[in-house]
């Protein structure tokens, strides 16, 4: 059972402010809950109905027992689930990994894309993201379900991009409506590659340390459409990288 005002401070979670003063996110339904569990991030607290528990009785510490209107209460999702869980947040500033692929977000706002974003780093084995303190909060609770699970796997890093690139002496790639053609450009196994935002892409402070601009031909017979969603030319591009460096 969760008491009255055990479930308004769990409410408060769903508040940017609160998550961050506390250094906490919350995760909820089964999948995630268990990719946390698998995970080096450390879990403060579990809430879970009577059926969850006894499927996990090898957890003996964390949990306790809801009913599903207690759950309701502190859940943004449609479907109740059956498990919530509060979590500690994890976040660098630099990161030192200097090989592979990287990837450089600037100003990403929606939810749903960051994600999409974070999954598709996880698909092909992207270690690295280096977020710009504008980019929507990667604990955001839209984020983290979008991410179904990745943002477990995958390091995020907050950090002035336009200090960060200069820093890190690898070749920087970004993503623009012209440039050169990725399919044809050869993009080296350890480099950066940056994407921006939704509606103004690559900002002019973070484009000026940018040293080779690529973009993703249209194939479309006519006009077709002005531009790719940023999560998909994102896979796009990683499928790319990846395609390219096969076996090196």
């Amino acid at each position: 059972m969760i008491s009255k005002n055990k479930i308004k401070q769990l409410q408060q979670f769903h508040q940017k402010k609160q998550r961050d003063a506390h250094s906490v996110f919350f995760i909820e339904g089964a999948k995630l809950v268990e990719e946390a569990l698998q995970s080096d991030f450390i879990i403060r607290e579990i809430y879970a109905t009577e059926s969850w528990i006894k499927k996990n009785s090898h957890i003996q510490s964390l949990i306790t027992q809801a009913a599903d209107e207690e759950l309701k209460k502190i859940s943004l999702l449609k479907t109740v689930p059956e498990v919530w869980a509060l979590v500690e947040q994890k976040k660098t500033t630099f990161p030192h990994h200097q090989t592979g692929l990287i990837l450089v977000l600037d100003n990403i706002q929606d939810p749903g894309n960051m994600g999409s974003i974070l999954r598709t780093a996880d698909w092909f084995g992207i270690s690295h993201i280096v977020c710009s303190p504008d980019c929507v909060d990667i604990y955001n609770p839209k984020v983290v379900q979008a991410s179904m699970g990745a943002i477990f796997r995958v390091s995020v890093h907050i950090s002035n991009i336009s200090e960060y690139i200069p820093q890190s002496k690898l070749p920087v790639f970004g993503a623009f409506l012209e440039g050169k053609n990725i399919f044809t450009e050869h993009i080296p196994q350890n480099a950066i590659i940056v994407m921006g935002n939704e509606g103004k892409g690559i900002s002019e402070s973070v484009t000026k340390h940018i040293n080779t601009k690529i973009h993703i031909p249209s194939f479309a017979s006519g006009k077709g459409s002005e531009s790719l969603n940023v999560s998909v030319a994102t896979a796009i591009i990683c499928a790319e990288y990846r395609r390219k460096n096969a076996g090196v």
